[in-house]
């Protein structure tokens, strides 16, 4: 089972920057695909960003060229450490942004991913 610490989350104006960051711990093969998932007030789950443990990222088309995601890639350790850069935030990018893993496969690990464990979330508001 994986723990998830997630910080940074804050209120911001749009266009401006801010950066998650989650510390994750347990099973190291159920961290081998890492993401963070967005839920805005009334809507859906959705992974905005997925990275594999050798740094393949992939992005939501919402967030491309917006967000970077990054992780420390070293296997089998105690804990990895995933971020997310958001740069020029936009309202629409409100709301709870949950860091989450699952052992997925290189191939199986992108944005329609359905992870199996996640965090408790850090909220994000953008205002305009």
């Amino acid at each position: 089972q994986v723990k998830f610490l997630e910080s940074g989350g804050g209120s911001v104006q749009a266009g401006e920057s801010l950066i998650l960051s989650c510390a994750a711990t347990g099973s190291s093969n159920s961290r081998r695909c890492m993401g963070w998932i967005r839920q805005a007030p009334g809507k859906e789950r959705e992974v905005v960003a997925s990275v594999y443990v050798d740094g393949d990222a992939r992005y939501a088309d919402s967030v491309k060229g917006r967000f970077t995601v990054s992780r420390d890639n070293a296997e089998n350790t105690r804990e990895n450490n995933l971020f997310l850069q958001m740069d020029n935030l936009k309202p629409e990018d409100s709301g709870m942004y949950y860091c989450a893993a699952d052992f997925f496969l290189r191939s199986g690990c992108n944005v329609d991913s359905r992870f199996g464990s996640s965090g408790q979330g850090t909220e994000v508001t953008v205002s305009s």
